[in-house]
């Protein structure tokens, strides 16, 4: 072998080296989180309802191409998840169902059916509101039972909803719009927003919403007019809310932005993991899940320095937090993920 060529593959030889020792000190620096398994998401009320994996492994896209997140076969997709002052409630996105955990001690505690495929989750106005991405609609269940209490249509392929503190807004991935619904179910109207909105928040007085295949986030006034457009990164996909700022994942640039409210000016872009997809605030800091690292960050949001990273089961995509502990489905391994936020 030539000099130059044996330097070529010396080279790369330590490229790779150094590519599987980077992954492996990532690995022992994350820390352990407590994972609760959830079953086949199965509903035990008002009839049981199989999985759609036909033997096969599930798979969903979330992104601008490139990145897919696979569940093994007989898997129910747990991926969305809000909190109600008692439970956790996760959607299964394959079992068309939504599982209850109570947080006080982690017991699984009813499965209840919905529309198909659940991607989105919301507790607000006396009810868990579910988006049903193939339903074409949300429906809202009573947090008591599991009951179901409406059902209500909205545009195409509903896949993020917000509280404004008096109505509901959906995120339609498939029609580029956003529904506007009052808190009994009335449609308010419906709003264009850039190409496939996904994530969406209330903050500073304005519903923000982010377009993932647009690189943006539009925010929008409670009467549903556009009162911005504001550059982001690629795959823009969560949205949360920090006291008066806002903060955007982007799937694919393994980053998070931060905006003011107030005008949407750029305040910062923070390096995370890969596939930065939900977020949330716990008054202190910032939690981020990386869907293709399968973790959870921890994140200054004054600096956005990442404090701290946590282990979760495989490709989560969404996280809440419940006062004292922060929440994390997971994905492709029908579980959920927990640890204290401080």
């Amino acid at each position: 072998m030539s000099l130059v060529r044996w330097k070529v593959f010396s080279v790369a030889v330590f490229l790779a080296i150094s590519t599987m020792m980077l992954s492996i000190v990532k690995a022992q620096d994350a820390q352990p989180m407590n994972e609760i398994t959830l079953g086949s998401g199965t509903a035990s009320s008002g009839g049981a309802d199989s999985l759609a994996s036909n033997g096969d492994s599930l798979a969903v896209i979330d992104g601008d191409g490139g990145t897919t997140t696979t569940a093994p076969a007989g898997t129910a997709g747990p991926e969305a998840i809000t909190f109600d002052g008692t439970y956790v409630w996760v959607a299964m996105q394959f079992s068309n169902s939504i599982t209850r955990v109570r947080v006080s001690d982690g017991v699984v505690s009813g499965s209840f059916l919905v529309g198909k495929r659940p991607v989105a989750l919301l507790y607000a106005a006396s009810g868990i509101w579910v988006a049903n991405l193939l339903s074409n609609n949300v429906t809202k269940l009573d947090p008591a039972t599991g009951a179901v209490l409406g059902t209500y249509a909205t545009g195409e392929g509903p896949g993020g909803l917000a509280f404004d503190g008096a109505n509901i807004w959906v995120a339609n991935r498939n029609s580029n719009n956003v529904t506007k619904l009052s808190a009994k179910g009335t449609n308010l109207g419906t709003y264009a927003v850039g190409k496939r909105p996904i994530g969406l928040a209330f903050a500073g007085g304005s519903v923000w919403v982010a377009n993932n295949f647009s690189k943006t986030v539009t925010r929008l006034s409670t009467a549903g007019a556009v009162l911005g457009t504001y550059p982001v990164g690629r795959g823009a996909f969560g949205v949360a809310a920090q006291g008066e700022n806002v903060w955007i994942t982007n799937y694919f640039d393994k980053t998070v932005t931060k905006l003011r409210g107030a005008d949407g000016v750029n305040l910062g872009t923070f390096k995370v993991g890969d596939g930065a997809a939900g977020l949330a605030f716990d008054g202190t800091n910032m939690w981020i899940v990386c869907n293709g690292d399968s973790t959870l960050m921890k994140v200054s949001p004054s600096s956005g320095t990442v404090l701290a990273t946590y282990a979760t089961g495989k490709g989560p995509f969404s996280v809440a937090f419940d006062g004292t502990k922060v929440w994390v489905p997971n994905f492709a391994s029908n579980s959920v993920s927990t640890t204290a936020a401080n």
